[in-house]
């Protein structure tokens, strides 16, 4: 047993090293912090409220942050999609919203912000494993996007295939993935580049990113023509300032590409 635990507390380090905790209540945060603190955690800041907090985030970097839903100068929601919709470098950490109000609507919008876990008040040592373990063993993949920013909201399911067509089925999964993460990539480019006015440093990064899955995904196909259309929009949203007439261009050939590549598919 003692083992399990030195071998869970391993692989939680990395994420519990420097936790920032975001409630008006100093009392429910300092138990948190008792309870991080014999997960591992090595360094523990305390913040109120909501501006407060993305200046702490600046400095501090946290690895964790927790976020109580809301309080006093404090909307959990509202911090943690400006912290996804941000420029800093802990845009990424993982978020555990906590909260005693536990409804479909609370979880929704905790969700559709970016959080990464919710967890409900009261909770035990063993609600906060369980979560601390799904973000630090079971990542789900980024999702940069105009209307959403934050690790995939979509839930996968991990049942082992079984029966004489395992291999096939296993084939086509694969396939089915590929040809479904590709066009949602072709729909978040065009939705950043109709929408770039509206959030230009968000669009950039949504070219970005889906650019990258799609050089990924032709370098699995073999299709040149698409992973050099990739890869200009990639550069070209990269570039400081990058402007819509720039960017509209090596968009719309990488769209272009992947119509092409549905219509071959469906042949």
């Amino acid at each position: 047993m003692i083992g399990d635990d030195v071998k869970m507390l391993a692989r939680l380090e990395p994420v519990v090293r420097r936790v920032l905790i975001v409630d008006a209540n100093m009392h429910s945060a300092r138990l948190l912090a008792d309870l991080m603190k014999g997960m591992g955690a090595r360094e523990i800041v305390f913040e109120s409220d909501q501006k407060g907090a993305i200046e702490v985030i600046r400095d501090f970097e946290p690895s964790l942050m927790f976020v109580e839903r809301f309080g006093p100068r404090l909307d959990g929601e509202a911090l943690v999609g400006r912290l996804r919709r941000s420029s800093l470098s802990s845009r990424k950490i993982p978020v555990i919203m906590v909260t005693a109000e536990a409804t479909a609507t609370t979880i929704k919008g905790a969700r559709d912000v970016g959080v990464h876990e919710f967890m409900v008040k009261p909770f035990t040592t063993g609600d906060l494993i369980r979560r601390l373990v799904n973000v630090a063993t079971r990542p789900r993949p980024w999702v940069e996007a105009m209307g959403y920013v934050g690790p995939d909201r979509r839930r996968f399911n991990s049942g082992e295939y079984t029966g004489k067509r395992k291999r096939q089925d296993e084939v086509r999964e694969i396939v089915g993935k590929v040809s479904e993460d590709m066009d949602r990539a072709g729909k978040i480019i065009l939705s950043a580049i109709n929408q770039f006015d509206s959030d230009p440093a968000q669009a950039r990064r949504a070219l970005v990113a889906q650019g990258e899955i799609l050089m990924g995904q032709a370098a699995e196909r073999g299709s040149t023509p698409l992973s050099e259309a990739a890869f200009n929009l990639v550069s070209a949203a990269q570039a400081d300032g990058a402007g819509l007439p720039v960017l509209r261009g090596p968009a719309m050939a990488v769209l272009a590409h992947l119509s092409e590549a549905r219509g071959a598919a469906a042949a």
